[in-house]
């Protein structure tokens, strides 16, 4: 069974950082591309980053030079550090194992205040 496990949201003033992070289970996580999302209330989740098994990383235009991802595949681990952040960047978080379908966790909040 797919776990994942998003931690590291929070409250940050604009301009602020924060590193999200994504515990892995039930995959082979180091063959696996991951992605992370971002869910404003009441809109459809949105694409932001992806690292391939490969460490190769893609972003959103929106965020390029501000958001890296990153992994630990000793760990199944998934990272999101998040820099000069915008009262846009507020919502909830997800990781997920691309390809690995209605696998999603609870998410992390993050809620960034002007």
């Amino acid at each position: 069974q797919v776990q994942l496990v998003e931690s590291g949201g929070g409250l940050v003033q604009a301009g602020g950082s924060l590193t999200l992070s994504c515990v892995a289970s039930g995959i082979d996580f180091r063959a696996k591309t991951m992605d992370w999302y971002h869910q404003v209330l009441g809109k459809e989740r949105e694409w932001v980053a992806g690292i391939l098994s490969d460490g190769s990383a893609y972003y959103v235009d929106s965020v390029k030079g501000r958001f890296t991802i990153s992994r630990d595949n000793a760990k199944n681990m998934v990272y999101l550090q998040r820099n000069s952040l915008k009262p846009d960047d507020t919502g909830v978080y997800y990781c997920k194992a691309r390809g690995v379908l209605n696998a999603w966790g609870q998410g992390t909040q993050v809620t960034v205040s002007s």
